[in-house]
């Protein structure tokens, strides 16, 4: 299994193949924190994360879409206060 640091985003457009059960078991130590939630019937990777006010919140959320902007892959971000 491959360090998941080292792997470069695919984004999903259709047509790529998503990990299996087995592959996500095995995945999952390597994101502590994460944890994997159905929607509408779609697994996905979810963690909250919790900041002393809302510009600390702001500041990551821009940092968060920077580098999903490097690698093609645009994640939901919700950032509330």
């Amino acid at each position: 299994m491959n360090n998941l640091k080292s792997l470069q985003c695919v984004p999903c457009r259709g047509g790529e193949p998503t990990v299996t059960d087995t592959e996500m078991q095995a995945y999952l130590p390597q994101v502590p924190d994460w944890e994997v939630v159905e929607v509408d019937g779609v697994k996905r990777l979810v963690r909250q994360y919790k900041f002393k006010n809302f510009r600390q919140a702001l500041d990551f959320s821009n940092k968060v879409g920077e580098l999903a902007e490097e690698q093609d892959h645009h994640p939901l971000i919700q950032t509330e206060w």
